[in-house]
């Protein structure tokens, strides 16, 4: 057996996938290793067999490029737009990378750990894989991989436990906004019994409920936001419940009949977002009321239902409801796409010019405080350029947001093959060292970084910042960056804030644990 894997290194390398694939998959309790898998069989087949090992640094860059540019892109929007109203959650999670490192040095120079293993587990108690890229070609020596392979599975099980143990809290969470997993959307027939102008209804001023149904002197036809309402006439009012009842209590009663049941002229449907050339553009700029007649309001993204806000950014693959005339339903389906297959393909193009500039960008050599010089390398690279496109959203023909289920493809993908790489090339040195004195201090520094830092963390989050339970689980999952901590977050609670607060922190976070690492190690 291991002399076919020693002459097939693609044999070798998809074995470690898929065995490391069913180990992620097992519950050890509350901890489920998810990719990280992948990472433990590869370091146990290459502690059998090191020769397994050889060639596979290209896989692992690879992996790693992938990986760090998909997540730049998914995450690049939000974090721009939100920097301002998120630089507390910034500023606390660079405190808890500070003392993370901090720990290092102190806890490394009192266990007698060699610098560049302390730089290791530093990367690897954090999940910080862009950051072991940048130690190792700092050092120049097998010291940051070994290091990283140990502290990692640390981490990962310090990060599920914790976040295990928080999620599902109830904290109050007096400056963060309400959950809408779980939530629906309500729509309701108003019965109009005082004469308003839409404009001076507050809620649909302020974009808290969408207009589409209008029947006046018995014709049912589609609303025209902006006109006058009319005493007698019926209104299709659609938003969150209360503020469908506010609106409703405002313009008169709810009617005892639902007037989108009448399907005679005005047809309701549900359209997917497939054109590229609407790719980042609001609902404002599809312009549908001046170019159809037609209102949007619904977006179903994923498994949320959002109302369809002006300003509201569309995405490949979004699921609009559509309410328009019967003899114009053909234009619409056309302007929109709604193609699901091709809602889901991959611009190659795009992808590819992506990762071209990032790894161009990794090759450019920065000075360092106290000479030499210091490089971006395939990690941070990519995530830089993958944020700044991802904000960007689109250069003029091409598109560099990705389809959410391709996104989430590559991002597996690369992560799987970053691990399995790691994996194999990392086997033998943590073997080794599982085997000397060494083994106890390194795991002591790097449950004390892991902890320590997450702690910080949650802390700042419950007391300082006053963040509610899933925002402050998601924001330790983006702090360390790791998927299988996410994972564990999203399997015990279903809520959104969780994802984003992780995508807000996931590549500002690898992008503090890059900075730092020259710094400890020149200290």
């Amino acid at each position: 057996m291991i002399e076919a894997l020693e002459g097939s290194p693609l044999l070798t390398l998809f074995l470690v996938v898929a065995t490391g694939a069913v180990l992620g998959a097992i519950p050890f309790g509350r901890i489920r290793l998810g990719a990280a898998g992948a990472l433990f069989t590869g370091l146990a087949l290459s502690a059998i067999a090191p020769h397994l090992g050889a060639g596979m640094e290209i896989v692992q860059t690879l992996g790693l490029a992938l990986f760090v540019y998909t997540v730049g892109i998914s995450a690049g929007a939000a974090f721009f737009s939100s920097l301002h109203r998120q630089l507390p959650l910034l500023a606390a999670a660079t405190l808890g990378t500070a003392l993370a490192a901090a720990l290092t040095l102190v806890l490394g120079e009192a266990l007698g750990l060699a610098r560049d293993l302390s730089l290791g587990l530093f990367t690897g108690a954090l999940t910080a894989a862009p950051a072991l890229d940048a130690a190792s070609r700092l050092t120049g020596t097998p010291g940051p991989s070994v290091g990283y392979a140990f502290g990692y599975p640390i981490g990962v099980i310090v990060g599920i436990v914790l976040v295990s143990s928080i999620v599902s809290r109830t904290w109050p969470g007096r400056k963060d906004t309400a959950s809408l997993a779980g939530t629906s959307l309500a729509s309701t027939t108003v019965h109009v019994q005082r004469s308003v102008n839409l404009r001076d209804v507050p809620q649909w001023h302020h974009q808290q409920v969408r207009f589409s149904y209008l029947r006046r002197e018995g014709r049912v036809r589609v609303i025209v936001p902006g006109e006058d309402l009319l005493v007698g006439d019926e209104v299709v009012a659609v938003g969150m419940p209360e503020q469908v009842e506010a609106v409703t209590a405002a313009l008169g009663e709810t009617s005892d009949r639902h007037i989108a049941h009448d399907r005679s002229l005005v047809e309701f449907t549900r359209l997917t977002v497939s054109n590229p050339d609407l790719a980042s553009r609001s609902i404002a700029e599809l312009n549908l009321p001046v170019r159809f007649g037609a209102v949007v309001t619904r977006v179903r993204r994923g498994d949320l239902e959002l109302l369809a806000r002006d300003d509201l950014v569309l995405e490949p693959g979004d699921r609009l409801a559509v309410v328009v005339e019967r003899r114009r339903l053909d234009a619409v389906h056309t302007f929109l796409g709604d193609s699901d297959r091709q809602a889901g393909e991959l611009d190659v193009l795009s992808l590819g010019l992506g990762l071209m500039l990032g790894v161009a960008l990794g090759l450019v050599s920065l000075p360092m405080p106290g000479g030499g010089s210091f490089s971006l390398g395939p990690a941070a690279g990519p995530l830089l350029v993958g944020m700044v496109l991802g904000a960007l959203r689109r250069t003029g023909p091409v598109v560099w947001s990705l389809p959410g289920s391709a996104n989430r493809t590559l991002r597996q993908l690369g992560l799987l093959l970053f691990l399995a790489g790691l994996g194999l090339t990392a086997g033998p040195e943590v073997a080794s060292m599982l085997a000397s004195p060494t083994a106890w201090r390194a795991a002591v520094l790097s449950a004390a970084v892991a902890a320590l830092s997450c702690l910080a963390l949650v802390i700042a989050g419950r007391w300082v910042l006053d963040l509610s339970a899933p925002r402050a689980a998601g924001a330790v999952a983006g702090f360390l960056g790791q998927p299988a901590v996410l994972e564990a977050a999203n399997a015990r609670r279903a809520d959104e804030r969780i994802e984003a607060a992780y995508a807000t922190l996931f590549a500002f976070s690898i992008v503090v644990k890059i900075l730092l690492v020259p710094v400890l190690w020149n200290l």
